[in-house]
């Protein structure tokens, strides 16, 4: 993208439907929900989490629900490369949510 092209785009742009939120606020002790399989069939999409440690590239957290409860894990930034765009870029995010609550569907696991 040209420099005199970033002035046509706003930050709307930064959080494309279907990605995880570009601001990601975390402490140790939340919980979180991953959005993306990672290691099937420990790291599967809907995975709850509890944050052990954040590190500058690198979250630990800990597996709440499922057969690995218990398990220590890592979880990395990914490069995410959204396609419905008019310029090409790429983002490299945690994909993880906070899970504040989740449906019922998501409980029952």
């Amino acid at each position: 993208m040209d420099k005199e092209q970033d002035v046509y785009y706003s930050t709307e742009f930064l959080n494309p439907p279907g990605m995880p939120p570009h601001m990601l606020n975390l402490k140790v002790g939340s919980s979180i929900m991953l959005l993306r399989n990672l290691d099937p069939p420990n790291l599967c999409k809907g995975t709850r989490l509890c944050v052990s440690k954040l590190m500058a590239n690198i979250i630990q957290a800990t597996i709440l629900t499922g057969n690995n409860k218990g398990m220590s894990v890592f979880i990395p930034h990914i490069p995410l490369i959204p396609s419905d765009m008019p310029f090409e870029f790429k983002l490299f995010q945690f994909p993880v949510r906070l899970a504040f609550a989740i449906t019922i569907n998501k409980a029952q696991v």
